[in-house]
């Protein structure tokens, strides 16, 4: 059987070799691969390079497998729109050439799109390093008969600590001291009490989305000392009330919360969730914190909303378009703290993407019930 591990420069090829190794139990990492020649024993398969073509081993009781690389350009080159898919990096000709006869693939950012399915009929299952399969055409993947599987959360401990971050360095102005600083002024006068921040301990923090990524916020956030409230329709209430958490509707949590964060993911109920009329229910002095999605947020009240001071601080590892363009707004509005969508960016993620589809692999090699199914109605397992 021959895999295609369509890495990049984040999930790259030699973590999913390793992450299927280790699923699949292609070797011991003890065993030699080859009998011991008159040099002595050969190399183990652990102190092998991953990219060494002796670890495409086999288990004893299976085919052989075909593990071959493709290294698509994101980060160095930001993801985008292919023929159709969302938030892929690289191009279908490059993809449909790699494959050739694969019959599984493992990705992050490959543009699986209706081409794609139509010119790799070997093709059985793709599964998706990423929290969701944004980058594969779903509808064709289902009627092509390919098994498609994602990995949510992957990248929650990375996102989560990365909002507090950003909530830490909005409230504090710590992004903006560190420039100044830099630049040669000590700026003493943010010592002033109308200049001062604010602090996490005996605040109310509101989350607009109670997923993976929201729940270890609140965690945080707890211990920090702060309240906590959590709208989302789909969260039990119950379970959000065991967390220590405060179940409420949207617009009670942005006239309650000094700080919100979003967590929510984008769909076509989400997309501008906080728009001109839900940003107007925020308390004045208001800390609003996007690491989520940049559609979530109506961007256009935020300049003038900074401006008159309804809203202390703006932190946004997200937009609208990304990169913003040089035009953009907010490059010169008050008080804004950004990153370049760097929320989920750790080696921990990556590793933890790439173990999360390789267990995906193993069920799907083995006739099992995949566990994170993006097309459930695609029969599990490989076909005969």
């Amino acid at each position: 059987m021959r895999i295609l591990a369509a890495g990049d420069h984040f999930v790259r090829p030699d973590l999913i070799r390793a992450a299927l190794d280790e699923e699949l139990a292609l070797r011991s990492p003890a065993a030699p691969l080859d009998p011991p020649g008159p040099l002595g024993p050969p190399e183990p398969l652990a102190s092998l390079d991953p990219l060494d073509p002796r670890r495409a081993a086999a288990p004893a009781d299976g085919p052989r497998l075909d593990v071959t690389d493709l290294v698509l350009p994101w980060p160095h080159e930001p993801f985008g729109p292919v023929g159709g898919v969302q938030e892929a990096s690289g191009t279908e000709q490059r993809l449909i050439d790699a494959l050739g006869g694969a019959e599984v693939c493992v990705t992050q950012m490959a543009p699986f799109t209706a081409r794609v399915f139509e010119a790799s009929p070997a093709l059985r299952m793709v599964a998706v390093c990423r929290g969701g399969p944004v980058n594969v055409d779903l509808d064709a993947a289902t009627r092509h008969g390919v098994a498609v599987s994602f990995a949510p959360g992957r990248n929650a401990p990375a996102a989560a600590e990365f909002a507090i971050g950003l909530m830490l360095a909005a409230m504090r102005r710590i992004p903006t001291a560190d420039a100044e600083l830099k630049q040669g002024r000590w700026r003493g006068d943010f010592y002033a009490y109308d200049e001062s921040g604010g602090e996490l301990d005996g605040a109310t923090v509101g989350l607009v989305g109670y997923g993976a990524i929201g729940r270890i916020v609140a965690r945080v956030l707890l211990a920090f000392g702060a309240k906590v409230l959590a709208a989302d329709p789909y969260a039990d209430p119950e379970a959000v009330r065991a967390d220590g958490v405060q179940p409420v509707g949207l617009d009670d949590l942005l006239r309650r919360s000094s700080v919100v964060s979003l967590h929510a993911r984008l769909t076509a109920e989400t997309h501008h969730l906080i728009d001109a009329e839900r940003l107007a229910l925020l308390p004045e002095g208001a800390v609003l914190v996007n690491s989520a999605r940049g559609a979530l947020l109506d961007h256009a009240p935020l300049p003038g909303l900074l401006r008159s001071g309804r809203l202390r601080a703006l932190a946004l590892d997200v937009y609208d378009v990304e990169p913003p363009p040089a035009d953009w707004p907010l490059h010169d509005a008050p008080n804004v703290v950004t990153a370049p969508h760097l929320a989920g960016a750790t080696r921990q993620t990556a590793h933890r993407a790439a173990a999360i589809t390789a267990a995906e692999v193993g069920r799907f090699l083995r006739g099992e019930a995949l566990a994170h199914p993006a097309n459930p109605e695609v029969a599990e397992g490989p076909r005969p």
